[in-house]
Parts: structure tokens; C-alpha cells; sequence
């Protein structure tokens, strides 16, 4: 499924729209360029929590978390390491954890290492206009089809 957006706003939006999607245990890998919407998307994923703290980037610390009603939010960026050094600092720990739900930018660096996964993948279309990519990989057919009817809005294109 591609989503288009053209702001910051309707990407916030969508995030929010996304958050009803995600269930307990899922891992989320945003890929795109610095500056796509992985981070302004995440923000609308935490709006949709309820959480109306401050979302930042954790582009120097790796992780952060966020503790919402559910649970927690991991959102970690793995854009500083390579790929090999991914697990070496505790990755594992945070894939899959009851009461979790997990966010990975530059996720594209363990696509291959995770048997389960939603990839989210942020294009430029123009200055705030993103073309924003959705894939289910081992989850199975009910789970996207899920995903299509929650995120179906006027800017969807299959």
C-alpha cells in the first residue's frame, strides 16, 4: 500500500491512524533518507498512544523509549552503526518483547536478520510531500488486509 502526504501534519496523521493498527509484540522498520518522516511519523504513532510528551530522535542514543498505557514504545536509529554491530548492543532484547511495541530508522540493516517484520519506507516527492510505502512481511494475509482497511483514506493508492 502507498500512502501520499503532504505535510508534516498528514503525516502525523497517518502515524496516528497507524497506532491502531500495531498490536503487542510488533516490530516496525522505517527506512529513507535523513529528513524523510521516520521520525515525524513516530511522532503521530505516540499521538495515537495518548503520549503528548516530547518525541525526539534517537539518532545519538540509539534507543529511546516511550511508556504509553499498553506498554512501551522502543524507537531505536540504527543509522550510526553497521550492520554487524546491530545486535552487539542488546538489539535482541527489545525484538518482540510482550508489552512492547518497536520502531527501528534505518531498519533496512536487520530486514534481513528478523523473520517478522512492517516496513514503512519514506520517498521525497517533493518538499513536504512524502510517497510513504507499506509492507507486512510474516504475519500473514489478515494482518494486511487489516492494515488496508485502517489506513484506506483518500491519499491511498494500491
Amino acid at each position: 500500500m502507498v500512502i501520499i502526504t503532504h505535510s508534516d501534519k498528514e503525516t502525523i496523521s497517518l502515524g496516528k491512524r497507524f497506532f491502531s493498527f500495531l498490536e503487542d509484540k510488533d516490530l516496525v522498520l522505517l527506512e529513507g533518507d535523513l529528513g524523510g518522516g521516520k521520525t515525524t511519523f513516530t511522532k503521530g504513532i505516540l499521538r495515537g498512544a495518548n503520549f503528548h510528551k516530547r518525541v525526539l530522535s534517537p539518532s545519538f542514543t540509539l534507543l529511546r523509549q516511550y511508556h504509553i498505557k499498553k506498554g512501551v514504545v522502543n524507537h531505536l536509529d540504527l543509522y550510526r552503526l553497521k550492520a554487524e554491530e546491530t545486535f552487539g548492543f542488546g538489539l535482541e532484547d527489545y525484538l518482540y518483547e510482550p508489552g512492547s511495541i518497536t520502531l527501528i530508522e534505518w531498519g533496512e540493516k536487520i530486514e534481513h536478520l528478523v523473520p517478522k517484520y512492517i516496513k514503512i519506507k519514506f520517498l521525497f516527492v517533493g518538499q513536504d510531500t512524502r510517497r510513504i510505502h507499506f509492507s507486512i512481511k510474516g504475519y500473514g494475509a489478515s494482518r494486511n488486509n487489516s492494515l488496508k482497511e485502517i489506513l484506506g483514506s483518500e491519499f491511498a493508492r494500491n
